[in-house]
């Protein structure tokens, strides 16, 4: 009887041994068995740093628990000062994201803002991928991004395809930067380009397909609606919030600013996806953070000589104060008789109390360059009347009367047509609406922050614009 359960136990131990060595020479998972992965985002950080402690700590607990990808939906850019403003423009920014381990990011439209060059070097300085498939660069110095980026995790193949959006400039196709810093690249609408990888997931093998865009909200309804090629969208630029099924397809964006960060976590079966959940993490009431990360970040804050005091202010300013606030003390400093200011420019309000001068290049974050015109009061009229472009001002007074524009001088006496202005507005206005602005402009030896900034400085006046209206867009 001991010898049959010997050879019965024999049996079995055998059995159960063979099995487990044929799992272990065959690392492909079943494709009837279920996986699970967490893709972790953000979009739109606009240099800011503080909360990647806390992106670096939520995500390492989420190791222990599952399969893990980082992605960025764009714009990483132009925002913070310590970021923009740093000896190497940006590496902060790609710095800390590197050490946070992010996979993947689509380029943003305000990547350009630094230029060519620089944007090369941060590209060569990132051990995460770009990916952008609606960007050509043989023309420019940037290496060419790849289109898409497949990453395999634990047998699972996430392809990722990257599209930025177009709608820059009225007469040229290019992404909302600067165009002076793309005029050696080639854009395309994302409409042209996406069509080209309808078989995108079946020639990667990819289990998950997922549009990794930064071409707003209603883009990405737009892409799912009519190219409906993706498992699911994760986006950026138009700073939402966004969780929605449009065409079954599942769209997430995370806000802006490094407020949130997004967690989707999937269960895929047979390159399906079988089940998904979402979570939007306010990063800001998060508390644990990474020590290592945290310590990086605070060096940079540091070290970014942007506290000194350079004026001071009698009231909370507005975005649109500030717009006023703006416009007059460029046309002092430039010596004008009148400057403008779009309104997408200025990027932040101001405290009461004392100016510091990185608040000053968190308002006018772009680094754009101050230039000045001789326009007649005819040509700024259609300017004005044609483009229909939103700006603050100062000098004047522009006024609606009708369908015809007014343009008064500070004795609110109209200026005749043929009368000419010397204009002050910086070179990102002339850049994009360049067919009213043909002459060759003076170029002023200094950004419109720095000149914003050494105003303050040599001007010890409180500083009060909260009464001031200085907006104007023609209806």
């Amino acid at each position: 009887m001991k010898s049959i359960n010997f050879i019965i136990k024999y049996f079995i131990i055998s059995v159960l041994f063979l099995a487990c060595s044929k799992n272990s020479e065959n690392t492909q998972i079943p494709t009837n068995q279920s996986q699970e992965i967490t893709i972790f985002h953000i979009n739109d950080q606009h240099g800011q740093l503080d909360n990647f402690s806390k992106i670096k700590h939520i995500v390492d607990e989420e190791k222990k628990l599952s399969n893990v990808l980082l992605v960025c939906g764009g714009d990483i850019f132009s925002g913070n000062p310590v970021v923009d403003n740093h000896p190497q423009k940006g590496f902060p920014m790609i710095d800390v994201m590197n050490a946070v381990g992010f996979d993947v990011s689509v380029i943003g439209n305000h990547e350009f803002d630094y230029g060519e060059l620089i944007l090369n070097d941060r590209f060569s300085q990132s051990k995460f991928s770009w990916i952008c498939a609606n960007v050509n660069t043989s023309n420019s110095t940037i290496s060419q991004p790849n289109a898409f980026k497949t990453i395999t995790i634990n047998g699972l193949n996430i392809t990722f395809l990257g599209l930025v959006e177009t709608s820059g400039k009225d007469n040229d196709i290019i992404p909302s930067t600067h165009p002076w810093r793309v005029q050696n690249l080639t854009f395309e609408k994302f409409e042209n380009s996406v069509v080209k990888y309808a078989n995108l997931k079946e020639s990667q093998q990819a289990d998950v397909l997922v549009a990794l865009t930064h071409l707003g909200e209603n883009s990405d309804f737009k892409l799912a609606n009519n190219y409906p090629y993706f498992d699911l969208i994760i986006g950026g630029h138009s700073h939402t919030v966004t969780n929605q099924t449009v065409n079954n397809i599942p769209i997430y964006q995370a806000g802006s600013n490094l407020n949130n960060l997004g967690k989707i976590k999937l269960s895929i079966k047979n390159k399906q996806i079988e089940s998904i959940s979402y979570q939007l993490i306010n990063l800001n009431n998060y508390t644990n953070f990474d020590a290592a990360i945290k310590e990086k970040v605070d060096y940079y804050n540091a070290n970014s000589n942007l506290d000194d005091i350079i004026g001071f202010s009698e009231a909370y300013h507005s975005k649109s104060d500030v717009g006023s606030l703006y416009t007059d003390i460029l046309r002092k400093q430039m010596n004008v008789d009148l400057t403008f200011q779009n309104t997408g420019g200025i990027r932040n309000t101001l405290d009461a109390g004392n100016i510091l001068k990185r608040e000053i290049y968190s308002i006018d974050p772009f680094n754009n360059g101050s230039v000045t015109y001789s326009m007649t009061i005819a040509e700024i009229k259609n300017f004005l009347k044609q483009s229909k472009i939103a700006i603050y001002y100062a000098g004047v007074n522009i006024l609606q009367v009708n369908s015809t524009i007014e343009i008064r001088d500070e004795n609110n006496q109209q200026l005749n047509d043929n009368t000419t202005l010397t204009v002050g507005l910086n070179d990102y206005i002339p850049a994009v609406y360049d067919t009213y602005f043909t002459q060759t402009p003076t170029i002023k030896p200094y950004t419109t922050a720095e000149g914003l900034i050494e105003y303050l400085q040599n001007n010890t006046g409180a500083i009060n614009y909260t009464q001031v209206n200085s907006y104007f867009q023609y209806q």
